[in-house]
């Protein structure tokens, strides 16, 4: 008998995949795929990156110019800087930077950064100091500033001003005799050794202004908010330190009573060193997403 009587003379149920037309046995097999995979576990999403989530965090506590994150904000960040490793950035106390603790033969050592992400909000910019590199004293106008020491060691110097509501061109404030001081306070003259806690500085407090020289080969993470503007002014400006005891104020001289407790110290503003030594690079770390 030839075929086509076999498939007439099949009876009822019987060699249904044969007489199943082709559009059908597609729609069977599809409805079959979904029901095998409604049946697997779904597959659980990656969890970002540390330095993505702190990117994330980022957005949403900085609001722009003229704002200070919450303290809850400055907590929720704090945190996260603390846990944050060499790693998360693409660093490793191994590499060939950190092992070479020599100080340079010759001439100032040059500073290396290399920014993560920057945007009218805040920035993330990653420090690389070779050994007795130094930032020189200067200041933040307007930001608060997140900074974590990932590698190395520093020595950290920082001040306020002793009266942040003073107008320097006010003969009457916390300014010497002939103008061109103005005093502050000392907030931190330390050194800071890899693992320690994130530092933070405020518009007015916390060390606005400070200085750092590297101890060792050293790398840290700074987070901006809102980062440096000539646009909007908040150039960055230098300083020099001065002992309190070398110049007389204007209005007489503090009080024991002021003096209590308080280290203090002259800021002359000066130009940025001619012998700072800085150079960029590309970001090489895991990558961010979200921008």
């Amino acid at each position: 008998m030839g075929a086509g009587m076999v498939e007439v003379e099949l009876g009822p149920g019987m060699g249904a995949a044969e007489s199943v037309p082709p559009a059908k046995r597609r729609r069977v097999v599809a409805l079959k795929t979904a029901a095998s995979a409604a049946g697997r576990r779904p597959r659980r999403a990656r969890r970002p990156s540390a330095i993505q989530r702190l990117f994330q965090a980022c957005r949403a506590v900085f609001r722009g110019p003229g704002t200070v994150p919450a303290p809850a904000e400055v907590a929720l960040l704090r945190a996260m800087l603390d846990r944050m490793r060499p790693e998360d950035v693409g660093l490793s106390s191994e590499m060939a930077f950190f092992r070479n603790r020599d100080a340079a033969a010759e001439g100032t050592p040059t500073i290396t950064h290399t920014t993560i992400y920057k945007s009218e909000k805040f920035s993330m910019v990653l420090f690389f100091l070779p050994t007795n590199a130094v930032i020189p004293l200067h200041n933040h106008p307007g930001m608060t500033v997140f900074n974590k020491l990932l590698i190395g060691s520093m020595h950290a110097t920082s001040y306020d001003w002793a009266d942040p509501d003073d107008d320097p061109a006010n003969e009457s404030g916390a300014s010497s005799a002939d103008g061109q001081l103005r005093l502050a306070q000392l907030v931190v003259d330390d050194v800071f050794t890899a693992p320690c806690d994130t530092s933070v500085l405020f518009p007015t407090a916390g060390g606005n202004m400070h200085r750092f020289r590297a101890v060792a080969p050293s790398a840290f993470l700074d987070i901006l908010g809102p980062p440096y503007s000539i646009e909007e002014d908040r150039d960055c400006t230098y300083y020099t330190d001065i002992p309190y005891s070398q110049h007389r104020m204007t209005g007489g001289e503090l009080g024991g009573d002021e003096q209590e407790g308080r280290r203090l110290a002259w800021l002359k503003e000066v130009e940025m060193p001619r012998d700072l030594k800085m150079c960029s690079v590309r970001y090489g770390g895991p990558p961010i997403s979200g921008r």
